[in-house]
């Protein structure tokens, strides 16, 4: 893993901007996976800005979510869809038909899951943006026995929970469950790239760094990829011996 250290969270946005401004340069019909939560939302802000200043054009471009809470329309105001329209995508010239994300209003969450794989498949991702939960989690891949390769639905850990619920009127609404993609179609992506900043964040930064590759710590199998890079800034790292 190649590590970049920022100063602050603005400069973790403005480093992981114009790493993927550069896929974007270099190949216009690139694949991006996208991420969501508070994490990325900087870097989508670096991304607009290049865009309106014209140094930036993503018609070509396609994407692939990583994930959905279970339940949630495309239109409702906390869904995932609804938050990469509101954070990016009507805000560049991208082909809104080329942005995928899962249902979380699907009738068949098997099928759904199997044919979101089988999308990442054929579409071969060329950068993966990644955010990382306190407790180590990628995606909604939460600690778990195993890494499970697959798009599956996921019951959400009371932290993840507790994190996200600043979203949401109340803890109570927040979805217990979501549809993420599984480690495999992170893993398949040419490029990984992960935002990380935060004290919250230090502990599960040093797990994923210097402990074991480890189901418990999901983002620790990204030791194995070959092309990962981490923007993190200095209270990310403040555990870590550098």
């Amino acid at each position: 893993m190649k590590l970049i250290r920022a100063k602050d969270y603005a400069d973790v946005s403005v480093k992981a901007g114009n790493i993927i401004a550069s896929v974007v340069t270099l190949k216009p019909d690139c694949v991006l996976g996208l991420a969501t939560g508070s994490s990325p939302v900087g870097t989508y802000k670096e991304l607009i800005k290049k865009y309106e200043a014209g140094e930036l054009d993503f018609s070509q471009v396609k994407t692939v979510n990583l994930d959905e809470y279970v339940g949630l329309s495309k239109d409702h105001d906390q869904s995932y869809a609804y938050f990469m329209r509101n954070n990016l995508f009507d805000h560049v010239n991208i082909d809104q038909a080329n942005c995928n994300i899962p249902s979380g209003l699907t009738d068949d969450p098997e099928a759904e899951c199997g044919n979101y794989d089988k999308l990442i498949g054929q579409l071969h991702t060329d950068l993966q943006l990644l955010g990382m939960g306190p407790n180590g989690h990628i995606g909604f891949n939460e600690p778990d026995e195993v890494f499970i390769p697959g798009t599956h639905c996921v019951k959400l850990a009371e932290s993840t929970i507790d994190a996200n619920q600043r979203f949401f009127a109340s803890r109570d609404d927040v979805p217990r469950q979501a549809y993420t993609m599984g480690i495999w179609g992170i893993m398949q992506a040419k490029k990984v790239l992960m935002v990380v900043n935060g004290k919250n964040k230090a502990q599960a930064v040093k797990a994923m760094f210097t402990g074991p590759i480890d189901p418990k710590v999901p983002a620790s199998i990204l030791q194995l990829h070959p092309d990962c890079t981490i923007v993190a800034d200095e209270e990310a790292l403040s555990l870590l011996d550098l």
